[in-house]
């Protein structure tokens, strides 16, 4: 089956306001507006300027360092030299030194730069995560959208129904005035209007949460909402579905980069075992005030080199750490990849059978629209009975609401399966408007 086509439905051709259609706040303003004041997708954003801060460490780590220390005070000095007195050395002296110390790493045995590589797959693993975070908050848009719509339609159906079910309840009581029908017709209509009005309190209440969800996605009051756009392209079968999200999904993607962070970490914790070796330039300076002023300086620029003998099996434990983090992060991909396969399936068909579904509403509207008519004229002659009207609306009112919940629930597996795809980016989408760059 081609899922390619655009999704043509009657619902979301509606207008649900008699507002101007330049007044209608549209899929794209409430996108742009969660992409732009969301705190969760703010939040995640900060995560990839700190993985960025870590690449600038890492590097820091190859530089020359320079360092300045000095030191002022007194001292006391006792000696029994036969000279100190002459010198003036014994007694109190201020004493004051200073020194400049520059060190350049030449060799770490490959530490910097594995962790320079592990630092930037972190910066990757970031940014498909803040990827992931984008299209997650499209997606919980996209729902809370087409909930409110759909939720509209709901209580305008809803509320129908109790008007035309009132009208029954003044036909009934009016008949049996007259003596056509009995006081059971009467209680029958009665008893179908408070149920169309229970009915239409829980429609009410499932409208206002979801628009408390959607006012905390993005942080508007919907007013008069736009029919959202159609349908973005589609995979047009279930296995490029599945390789597409092989390829692009961003959360299996943040998995492997976490992955080659975790394999460099190996590689970083290797280095410990190998020689370290490094320039190290220092200039001293201590003067000593007494009687006269004595003056010491020096300089120097000497290698300097380590090799680890004996580490109470610390470097050990940190190779032996790191490589169970790396299959760590290897069993998470694994995990991944089975559950994004679930969900695409499971999205896939639902969308198939959403398809199917509302084919079957259409016509079952059309349908429970002709028997209720015909009911109607049929009652008015005597043929039919109160209750058998009752049932016929119904029917229809049921079936006006199936074809509402399947029209949503199509539109909403549509795009739970460009999700699991990765492919819920704001420029996949056919909105109509401009999405900006949250970035």
């Amino acid at each position: 089956m081609k899922f390619h086509r655009p999704l043509a439905v009657s619902l979301f051709a509606l207008g649900l306001s008699g507002m101007p259609a330049s007044y209608a706040e549209t899929l794209s303003d409430a996108i742009d507006a969660a992409l732009a004041t969301n705190p969760g997708l703010q939040s995640q954003r900060f995560q990839t300027d700190i993985a960025l801060e870590n690449v600038e460490q890492a590097r820091s780590q190859r530089r020359p360092t320079l360092d300045l220390s000095g030191s002022a005070g007194y001292e006391y000095v006792d000696s029994n030299s036969p000279f100190a007195d002459l010198s003036g050395t014994n007694g109190d002296r201020p004493i004051a030194s200073a020194q400049l110390q520059a060190a350049m790493p030449i060799y770490t045995g490959g530490r910097i730069s594995a962790g320079i590589r592990q630092a930037r797959a972190g910066v990757d693993a970031a940014e498909s995560q803040y990827d992931a975070a984008v299209q997650d908050l499209i997606l919980q848009v996209i729902t809370a959208y087409v909930d409110v719509r759909s939720d509209l339609e709901t209580v305008a159906i809803r509320e129908n129904n109790v008007d035309v079910t009132g009208e029954q309840v003044r036909a009934a009581s009016d008949r049996f005035e007259v003596g056509v029908v009995t006081r059971t017709d009467v209680s029958l209509s009665q008893a179908r209007l408070e149920g169309a009005r229970a009915a239409l309190a829980g429609a009410q209440a499932t409208l206002e949460a979801d628009i408390a969800n959607y006012q905390f996605l993005t942080g508007l009051a919907p007013t008069d909402l736009a029919p959202p756009p159609p349908l973005p392209p589609l995979p047009s079968s279930l296995d490029e579905a599945v390789q597409t999200a092989l390829d692009t999904n961003p959360d299996l993607i943040a998995a492997r980069h976490s992955e080659r962070a975790a394999r460099e970490a190996i590689e970083v914790a290797r280095g410990q075992y190998k020689p370290q070796i490094s320039i190290v330039g220092t200039a001293a300076r201590q003067e000593t005030y007494n009687d006269f002023t004595q003056r010491d300086s020096s300089v120097s620029a000497v290698a300097q080199g380590s090799i680890p003998l004996l580490s109470g099996g610390l470097i050990k434990s940190q190779v032996k750490s790191a490589k169970l983090q790396r299959a760590q992060a290897q069993r998470q991909i694994d995990t991944l990849q089975r559950r994004i396969r679930a969900q695409i399936a499971q999205s896939w068909f639902t969308y198939e059978a959403s398809l199917r579904s509302i084919a079957a509403s259409e016509r079952q509207v059309e349908a429970a629209q002709i028997a209720y008519d015909g009911a109607k004229e049929e009652l008015a002659v005597g043929i039919r009975t109160t209750l058998d009207v009752l049932d016929q609306e119904q029917q229809l009112f049921e079936a006006r609401l199936a074809l509402v919940q399947a029209e949503r629930d199509s539109y909403v597996a549509a795009h739970n399966l460009l999700r699991a795809t990765g492919q819920l980016s704001p420029d996949m989408l056919l909105l109509d408007g401009v999405v900006g760059d949250s970035r």
